[in-house]
């Protein structure tokens, strides 16, 4: 659908006037607890469990089922600012073409203005605007390999805001087939006390792009996006967080050492690229506070309670992981999270980002996805294994006590009445977008198989609930070690399963020529070792799978995986290769050979 729209610009003189009046009640603090002020009139205590809390007055007027009209004109800007570029070189290019060659994220120009289904209005954000007023680029990552692209506004300074933000997060949501779960987590969020939410809103976007040589006077539609605030700065400042804090968005990034590249800003081998890989550093600078809690966190003769006692609220931690065990965003374990601290304050707090991987499981199911397979290790703790602070934490009987407890208590706050009267209102909105052009091109599910997983969220809760409360009884996912070459045949090894409740634990092992496991060739059950002397083979290609089992027959396999080539995840085994010489390598020995 396109729009022809007139746009005549008309020139204003506006006079912004910002100020604001912050008056600090300085409370006298306890002779034994320190306290410190925080950014917007917020005590915290240094050494003492004090809780953040959300600012609840930025959700009391804001609409998260309104439906803005957003109307984009992108144009060519120039070399020194890195826009002099076409909508289609911006739409071109994934996150990892810019990393692989080191280039910062082309962007062009745009002129935002903000209207209705009629086109912009007088008085909305841009609408006399007849110059640029911002930048426009692709955002995201593993989504910016998508065809419809999500989109980071940026309003250029001295240029206003909107809803008092600089930065406009547009996004698909591509992966998700109903297209708003990210939207319902943030919402759902609201009603947990120590959890931060973030706003969320729907926006209808056309696009007019002058950049193209066969550039028309007409507006395309792009669909539906929701937007999602920015947390940054600003975003501390407006939920009385510190904005002079440390604020990191986490990557790839497990709560290890990693003394490689987590370094001080003032350390001569400091890579700040090198850092970001882990960490994308969005608050202030300083990571002295962060290296110390990782040398502590780290130091295995330093226990756990004291460690987690000072540098983290418990009741923050566990009610981010009991929220995202129960709404099954799996991909949580080592990103998709903010660690904020104060300034002064040695401690870190969880602020959840991109919740669009919550509730796959009917997808995927209707979809007939891999991710489904039954020996995964994505479920309950066994989720976040891979996590040191999450292992030493739920190791500890009395935090893993307190975990069961905050899912319980977070259960009889998700009640179906409010899972669903959100998601049902929510779907109101979204379905006649997505089974129209242009998004209906680019939808994941069939019209009936969205009414299908929408039926079913508040039972993919209910599901992911009892999963915890079984996972809290079985034994813990570990690693296969590398097949290695004996002179009698070949020695397989894996780490130990570990049990909560300290049962032994006995291991089955296969293995096998095919990743279905439909010939096995030889193996072993209710072995109690962790290493196993095999028969040697014929060259050619092989696959191991090992499943823990303790004494109360509760399983668990390998985090291992294989993909084959038909891009099917088979879980719990590791492939391997038998040369004609007798020398055993992996995929990944390959992978490093560049075979």
């Amino acid at each position: 659908m396109k729009k022809a729209i007139k746009i005549v610009p008309v020139v204003l003189a506006l006079s912004l006037l910002t100020g604001c009046r912050v008056e600090n009640d300085l409370k006298k603090a306890s002779t034994d607890t320190e306290m410190v002020l925080t950014g917007n009139n917020q005590l915290a205590e240094i050494n003492g469990n004090l809780p953040i809390k959300d600012n609840d007055s930025l959700y009391e007027d804001w609409d998260s089922t309104e439906v803005e009209t957003m109307y984009l004109t992108v144009e060519k800007g120039n070399k020194s600012d890195n826009t002099d570029h076409t909508f289609e070189e911006i739409n071109s290019y994934s996150a990892e073409y810019y990393e692989k060659n080191n280039l910062e994220k082309y962007k062009v120009e745009g002129i935002l203005r903000v209207g209705d289904e009629n086109g912009p209005v007088d008085g909305e954000f841009g609408y006399d605007d007849a110059v640029p007023n911002c930048t426009v680029n692709v955002r995201g990552q593993s989504s910016s390999r998508f065809a419809q692209k999500n989109y980071k506004i940026s309003i250029m300074d001295g240029k206003g805001d909107w809803h008092g933000q600089k930065i406009i997060n547009l996004n698909k949501h591509v992966s998700d087939g109903l297209r708003f779960k990210n939207m319902l987590c943030y919402n759902l969020m609201q009603d947990i006390d120590t959890m931060h939410s973030a706003r969320t809103k729907f926006v209808h976007l056309y696009i007019k792009d002058n950049t193209a040589d066969n550039k028309t006077d007409v507006y395309e539609d792009y669909g539906l996006y929701t937007y999602v605030e920015q947390i940054n700065k600003n975003y501390l400042k407006n939920h009385n967080l510190d904005n002079n804090g440390q604020l990191y968005k986490v990557n790839i990034f497990e709560f290890y050492r990693y003394n490689d590249v987590i370094k001080l800003k003032s350390d001569l081998e400091y890579d700040k690229k090198a850092f970001e890989e882990r960490l994308e550093i969005k608050g202030d600078s300083d990571h002295s506070k962060l290296i110390e809690l990782l040398d502590e966190l780290n130091n295995d003769t330093i226990p756990i309670e004291k460690t987690f006692s000072k540098w983290f609220d418990e009741d923050n931690v566990f009610s981010w992981l009991a929220f995202h065990i129960l709404v099954g965003n799996k991909d949580t374990q080592c990103r998709n999270v903010f660690l904020y601290s104060p300034k002064n304050v040695k401690k870190f707090y969880f602020i959840s980002w991109d919740n669009d991987g919550s509730f796959l499981d009917t997808q995927y199911a209707l979809l007939e996805r891999s991710e489904m397979n039954e020996n995964s290790y994505e479920k309950g703790i066994s989720n976040y294994w891979g996590n040191i602070l999450i292992k030493k934490v739920v190791k500890n009987d009395t935090y893993r006590q307190k975990l069961i407890d905050k899912v319980n208590e977070l259960k009889g706050i998700l009640t179906e009445e409010k899972v669903m009267g959100l998601a049902k209102e929510y779907a109101a909105i979204v379905k006649p977008y997505l089974y129209r052009m242009p998004d209906v091109n680019y939808a994941k599910l069939t019209s009936n198989e969205f009414d299908k997983n929408l039926d079913a969220l508040y039972s993919e809760l209910e599901n992911n609930y009892n999963t915890f409360m079984e996972n809290v009884n079985e034994p813990m996912p570990f690693f296969i070690g590398k097949p290695e070459a004996t002179e009698n045949g070949i020695n397989y090894s894996w780490q130990s399963a570990y049990t909560f409740n300290g049962e032994l634990v006995s291991y089955d092992v296969e293995i096998s020529d095919d990743c279905s496991f439909d010939n096995i060739i030889y193996g072993t059950n209710n072995y109690s070792g962790t290493t196993y002397e095999g028969e040697k083979l014929e060259p050619g290609k092989y696959f191991i799978r090992i499943k823990a089992v303790n004494e109360s027959g509760k399983e668990a396999y390998a985090f291992d995986n294989y993909k084959s080539a038909d891009k099917m995840l088979h879980r719990g085994m590791i492939c391997y290769y038998v040369l004609d010489s007798g020398e055993v390598l992996t995929d990944e020995d390959y992978e490093e050979m560049g075979k």
